[in-house]
C-alpha cells in the first residue's frame, strides 16, 4: 500500500518543501495519446485511499481525481499524441510527456519521484521507483490524474470513431480492437509504428 514515508524522509533529510510525483498512462495501447501527470501533494491534505490507479475502481479513481486537484499544492497533465509517438517512439514520447508535466507546474518542484526505472532527465534531482505508484502517495496521485485524464479522452474520441470501441478498451490491443482495425483500417489516432498497424501505410 502506498504511503507518504519516502516523501517525508526527503523533506526532512534534504530540507525540501516541494516533492513531485510523476507517472504516465497509455504506453501500451495501439491508439491515443500517452499521458503523464505531475503532482505536488500537500502533506497536510492527502486524500484518503490514494493507491496505484490500477488497483482502484473507476468510481474511486474519479473521486480521487477531483480531490487531488482540489487539495494538491500543484498539478499538471501533459498529452503526447499518436503522431509524435510514431515520430520519436513511445519511450521518448513518454519522457516528453513527463518532462512537460513537471516543467509546466506553476510551483517549481525541488525533487522528482518517478514511476519506473528510467530517468527522463528533466533537469531536476530525480529518484526512479519500480512500482512507485504502489509505494508513494505522490506517484499514486499522478497515476490517478494520468489514467483518468486519458480514459476520459478515449471516451470522448469514441464519439468521433465509434467503430473501434475506444470507450470500452481505451485503445489497448484487445481482440475486438484488432478486429475493428482489420474491418475499418486505422484512424487518425492510431499509432502506426505499433503492431498490427505497421502494415497500413495511410490513416483514414
Amino acid at each position: 500500500m502506498a504511503d507518504f514515508e519516502l516523501e517525508t524522509q526527503l523533506i526532512k533529510s534534504k530540507d525540501l518543501k516541494y516533492i513531485c510525483g510523476i507517472d504516465e498512462a497509455g504506453r501500451g495501447p495501439w491508439a491515443g495519446p500517452v499521458v503523464a501527470a505531475a503532482v505536488i501533494l500537500n502533506p497536510d491534505k492527502i486524500p484518503n485511499g490514494l493507491n496505484d490507479s490500477k488497483k482502484l475502481s473507476e468510481a474511486k479513481r474519479n473521486q480521487l481525481f477531483e480531490e487531488i486537484k482540489n487539495v494538491a499544492i500543484d498539478y499538471n497533465i501533459s498529452f503526447i499524441d499518436s503522431e509524435i509517438i510514431d515520430s520519436i517512439n513511445i519511450l521518448q514520447a513518454t519522457f516528453k510527456a513527463m518532462s512537460q508535466a513537471a516543467l509546466g507546474l506553476k510551483t517549481k518542484p525541488q525533487f522528482l519521484l518517478i514511476d519506473g526505472n528510467r530517468d527522463p532527465k528533466i533537469g531536476i534531482e530525480t529518484q526512479t521507483i519500480i512500482k512507485g505508484d504502489s509505494k508513494s502517495f505522490s506517484i499514486a496521485a499522478a497515476s490517478i490524474l494520468a489514467k483518468v485524464s486519458r480514459d476520459r479522452f478515449m471516451e470522448e474520441i469514441d464519439k468521433e470513431f465509434p467503430q473501434y470501441g475506444f470507450a470500452k478498451h481505451k485503445g489497448y490491443g484487445v481482440t475486438a480492437h484488432h478486429q475493428a482495425i482489420i474491418k475499418h483500417g486505422p484512424c487518425p489516432i492510431h499509432r502506426m509504428s505499433f503492431k498490427p498497424l505497421k502494415k497500413y501505410t495511410t490513416k483514414k
